[in-house]
């Protein structure tokens, strides 16, 4: 079967499963023939090796069923970087890259205000660390930040499985593990530090908004979804999906170093309440929007 058969026949399978099925079919045969988007359309008469043909036609089964290709592929970019991923974590999104820019901007700026000082930055329900990550790449490759300046990283998850891709993340990256820790904590139960940066993109989805999303056969963990759930696990009361965040907020402040910042995404839908949780602790607030200019990261100083 050439690459052409095949895009023709995933075509007639996903046009009614996928919002986008050309996209997905791109990404398959890219992911597991190596070759671009223009190579796929150069070689679309090439035929294509038994052995990776039968991989196809299992992945486009999948993607049929609701599974999202960045599980099927296990990877995912995110600010430039590849990712590995599973149903382990959330697959990061686009939206996430306006915390990881502001963040790197906060960043810069205290160390140059304060050049003889090593910051510390929290990565808080991290999951696969694309952000935290992306922060301490970025700080190296565009900024040029030495090892011994750079800031030193705390990736906290409430989930094993997570952290375990976010330290394959971190290797595969290439990134210093003297300035990386990760710690499997509930929020900052087991966490004894302070930092001068908090970084957090929690679970804030309301619950049966959960549930509808999770029809889909997506995989994504509810774990990292689902924002009404008390800290003991049990379901709240609430479905404005801010019960995480009216807890983590609280405990941010605890472990927030004087003139420290938070950071941390919220839904669109959700925003402002999230705002006025931290401006009822004292804490003054900025809403900055997504790509779509909907209400998406809270500034929290």
């Amino acid at each position: 079967m050439t690459i052409q058969e095949f895009k023709n026949k995933a075509l007639a399978i996903l046009k009614e499963k996928s919002p986008s099925p050309s996209l997905d079919i791109e990404v398959l045969l890219s992911y597991i023939l190596g070759y671009t988007k223009t190579q796929i359309l150069l070689n679309r008469n090439q035929e294509i090796p038994e052995n990776k043909i039968e991989w196809l036609n299992q992945a486009v089964n999948k993607r049929s069923q609701g599974l999202p290709v960045a599980y099927i592929t296990g990877h995912k970019e995110f600010y430039g970087y590849d990712f590995y991923v599973s149903p382990a974590v959330l697959i990061p999104k686009p939206d996430t890259e306006i915390l990881v820019e502001r963040a790197i901007e906060i960043i810069i700026e205290k160390m140059d205000n304060r050049p003889n000082s090593i910051l510390t930055v929290c990565d808080m329900c991290c999951g696969s660390a694309c952000i935290g990550l992306s922060v301490i790449k970025n700080l190296i490759e565009e900024y040029n930040i030495p090892e011994e300046k750079l800031p030193k990283f705390t990736f906290v998850d409430i989930s094993l499985p997570a952290l375990e891709i976010a330290l394959k993340n971190a290797e595969k990256l290439n990134l210093p593990s003297e300035r990386l820790r990760f710690i499997q904590s509930n929020l900052f139960d087991l966490i004894p530090w302070d930092f001068d940066i908090i970084l957090t993109n929690p679970p804030y989805i309301p619950a049966k908004m959960v549930d509808e999303l999770l029809m889909d056969n997506r995989n994504e963990p509810r774990l990292a979804l689902d924002g009404d759930v008390k800290l003991n696990g049990e379901p709240s009361d609430s479905d404005d999906g801010l019960e995480i965040i009216r807890n983590l907020i609280p405990q941010a402040k605890e472990h927030l170093c004087h003139y420290g910042n938070i950071l941390m995404e919220s839904g669109e839908y959700n925003a402002q309440k999230a705002a006025k949780i931290a401006e009822n602790l004292a804490f003054k607030t900025k809403i900055h929007k997504d790509l779509e200019g909907q209400p998406r990261l809270i500034e929290i100083w």
